[in-house]
């Protein structure tokens, strides 16, 4: 190429550069770190934080939607601040701690300099973020003057709860205005002075909270004001009587209510292809019945269900299949259900006469390597009723640290296999009911040891071939001496 084109192509670089072309691309996100996190956050009356780990699917699929809302939110008066903080890097996990995260990402809004921190509830893509956070920024109840506020304001597909209050003062409106500030991260709030302007329910002459959902009887209204009376209410009135549960994305909030809610529950699983108007009418009769007895209903799809058969140990050819699972968590299952006799299984279990269902792997067939198997149906003769001192592991199948442990305990078992009164023995947690009380499992692997008279403890130490020999040479119960044994000592010392 000739020197005059080389020149010309040089000096379109030159220009490109000067302009901007090869500038980095602005990060709207702001990257915190322990240095300045605390600062950062006193300075903003409102700023979003997640936590985050770079190692993270979801965090990595999270970032360019989080990028995207932060750079629009950039222009919005007042501007939006999003920013975003390794709660994985060693330095950074003291500052993590005070916000008590439990998995990444986890999203949350910061008020008042960080004195008020409330859950990101809202989309994880950028245009939902956005709409949601508009709505966050602003009052926790927004004014409804007009119908067309009503229209803008109202989603016709989501729980929205409307205070109406002819004269919008005194400790009723005061006592409304607090709870929506409290609940504005899951519960959209707006108030009027007039019930017409609203798309349900009739006219109002005194304070009125009316909740709007789209099932059921579409509208609730209540009047008790004390603060814990409206919360009860929203949270009671936001599950649907029968809750349904299909791969439909607009049931899912409905659905996750009903797991996070207080009451026992009844969960049916039939075919929705096939089945779902033979028991939909019957199902919701029964639950219509029991409406304030203590128990929520739930309607579900086998296609829709597969988590939920793995969790109670069932297979999708036991559906129709109920499920209550009750406060205490304990378990009653009635596999090939039909329509009529659902209304007598659920009196039943209100009567104290169903016995629990508990879920237990097969006995293993053959049991012979050095770690023994236990199952559920095996923890009796093999834990607490085999006269052993047992140092029992907790398991889950896809734990990383289980599966490095594995190897350990497998020379910890062979150390004692001359000891027939020790067991080294492993259940897999989650394919297993565990009996309540003895053993608080929050985490994999977890160990128990028990012994042979009964002491049982958690082991917490190192996850060593030694430390856990001595652990269990410092805990477990040394078998008697036998007569003879007794008398063969006697006569070496003579």
């Amino acid at each position: 190429m000739a020197k005059s084109g080389i020149l010309v192509i040089v000096s379109a670089l030159v220009v490109l550069a000067v302009c901007g072309v090869f500038a980095e691309e602005k990060e709207y996100v702001l990257t915190l770190d322990h240095t300045n996190l605390t600062e950062t956050v006193a300075k903003h009356n409102f700023i979003v934080l997640e936590f985050y780990a770079p190692w993270c699917g979801h965090c990595k699929n999270l970032a360019p939607e989080y990028e995207k809302a932060a750079s629009e939110l950039s222009s919005h008066d007042p501007p939006i601040v999003l920013a975003k903080y390794d709660a994985s890097d060693e330095a950074n996990r003291e500052l993590s701690k005070q916000y008590e995260i439990q998995g990444f990402p986890t999203i949350k809004i910061l008020r008042d300099g960080g004195k008020k921190v409330q859950e990101y509830n809202g989309p994880r893509e950028a245009a939902g973020i956005v709409s949601y956070l508009k709505k966050q920024v602003g009052p926790a109840s927004a004014e409804i003057k007009s119908k067309e506020d009503a229209t803008n304001l109202i989603d016709e597909k989501s729980i929205f709860v409307v205070g109406i209050f002819p004269d919008p003062s005194g400790e009723k409106f005061e006592n409304y205005l607090t709870l929506a500030e409290k609940l504005r991260g899951e519960v959209d709030f707006a108030h009027t002075v007039d019930a017409k302007h609203l798309p349900r329910g009739g006219p109002v002459n005194k304070p009125t909270l009316r909740l709007l959902k789209p099932f059921d009887e579409l509208f609730v209204d209540f009047e008790d004001f004390e603060v814990d009376a409206m919360e009860k209410f929203i949270s009671e009135s936001s599950i649907p009587i029968v809750t349904i549960f299909d791969n439909d994305p607009n049931n899912h909030p409905y659905v996750n209510k009903f797991f996070e809610g207080t009451n026992a529950k009844a969960l049916l699983f039939v075919n929705f292809s096939s089945d779902f108007d033979a028991f939909k009418s019957k199902y919701n009769d029964v639950a219509v019945l029991y409406k304030g007895d203590g128990v929520s209903f739930l309607l579900g799809d086998v296609e829709a269900g597969q988590g939920a058969f793995e969790y109670f140990g069932l297979k999708p050819e036991q559906a129709p299949v109920i499920i209550i699972m009750d406060t205490e968590e304990q378990k009653y299952v009635k596999d090939h259900v039909e329509p009529d006799a659902i209304a007598a299984y659920l009196k039943d279990y209100k009567d104290g006469k169903l016995k629990p269902h508990v879920k237990s792997q097969p006995i293993p067939e053959v049991n012979d390597e050095p770690v023994k198997v236990v199952v559920r149906d095996t923890l009796q003769d093999m834990v607490y009723n085999s006269g052993k001192n047992v140092l029992l592991e907790f398991y889950a199948p896809w734990c990383g640290h289980c599966k490095s442990l594995a190897p350990i305990l497998d020379e910890v078992a062979v150390s004692f296999e001359s000891n027939a009164d020790v067991l080294i023995a492993k259940l897999d947690a989650t394919a297993n009911d565990l009996p309540k009380g003895d053993f608080d499992v929050q985490g994999f692997p977890t160990m128990y040891f028990r012994s042979a008279s009964g002491n049982l403890s958690q082991y917490n130490g190192e996850r060593t071939k030694e430390a856990i020999i001595e652990f269990i040479e410092n805990n477990r119960d040394k078998p008697a001496q036998s007569d003879s044994a007794k008398v063969d000592s006697a006569k070496d010392e003579l």
